[in-house]
C-alpha cells in the first residue's frame, strides 16, 4: 500500500468518525450504567425488607393483593430515590465524558435520543399505573422491563449501538418474568441491577478505559 492509499484510507476513517459523531450521541458513560445497576440492587433489597415488614410471606400466591397506603408510600419513596440517584450520576458521568471528548452534552442528537427513549417509557409507565389500579401487581415488574427494553432499542438509533443488546436482554428477562408471577422483584433486580452493572463495566472497558 503506497502513501497515497494510506492517506485516502485515513481520510475515509476521519470522515466516517465525523459522520458518526454528528448522527449519534456517543458520550454515554459506562460508569453511569454501573451506578444505575448498584442503585437498582439497593432499591430492590430495600423493597424486599419493606414488603417483608408489611407481609409475613413475600412469596405471593397470586398477583392481586391489597396494599396499605403506608406500603405504597414506602415503595414509592424507594423508587423515587433510585430514579433520582441514577439520573444524577448518569448526568454527571455523561457530562464528564462529553467534556473529555470535546462534545456537547445537549444537542439535536441527544434530544432525538431522549425523545425516542421517552415514548416507550411513557407508554409503559401509563400501562404500569393501569395495572396497579386494577390490582395486577404481579405484572408490573415484567411490564416495566419489557417497555424499558423497547425504549433502549428505540433510542439506540441515536447513540452507541451496544445499547440495543442491553434492550434485547431486558425484554427477554421481562418476558420470562411474565411466567413467574410473584418473583417480579427478583427479575426486576436482575434486569435493572445485574444487567446494568455488566453492561456498564463492558462499555467502560470498551470505550473509556483507554481514553
Amino acid at each position: 500500500m503506497d502513501e497515497k492509499e494510506k492517506d485516502y484510507l485515513q481520510d475515509l476513517t476521519e470522515i466516517r468518525s465525523m459522520m458518526e459523531k454528528s448522527s449519534r450521541f456517543i458520550s454515554l458513560s459506562g460508569l453511569a450504567g454501573v451506578f444505575a445497576g448498584i442503585f437498582a440492587l439497593a432499591g430492590s433489597i430495600s423493597a424486599y425488607y419493606i414488603i417483608k415488614n408489611f407481609y409475613i410471606d413475600i412469596w405471593f400466591e397470586n398477583d392481586i393483593i391489597q396494599l396499605s397506603k403506608d406500603l405504597v408510600l414506602h415503595l414509592f419513596l424507594v423508587a423515587i430515590a433510585v430514579l433520582l440517584l441514577s439520573l444524577f450520576f448518569g448526568y454527571y458521568f455523561t457530562t464528564k465524558k462529553a467534556k473529555k471528548l470535546g462534545h456537547k452534552t445537549w444537542n439535536k442528537t441527544s434530544q432525538l435520543m431522549l425523545i425516542n427513549l421517552a415514548i416507550p417509557l411513557f407508554a409503559g409507565g401509563i400501562f404500569c399505573v393501569s395495572l396497579f389500579l386494577h390490582g395486577q401487581l404481579g405484572l408490573i415488574a415484567p411490564t416495566s422491563l419489557i417497555f424499558y427494553g423497547l425504549a433502549l432499542v428505540n433510542g439506540s438509533k441515536f447513540t452507541l449501538n451496544d445499547i440495543k443488546y442491553l434492550g434485547y436482554c431486558e425484554m427477554i428477562v421481562g418476558l420470562i418474568a411474565t411466567f413467574f408471577i410473584g418473583w417480579g422483584l427478583w427479575f426486576w433486580a436482575f434486569g435493572f441491577g445485574i444487567l446494568h452493572i455488566v453492561y456498564g463495566i463492558s462499555m467502560y472497558y470498551k470505550y473509556e478505559h483507554k481514553q
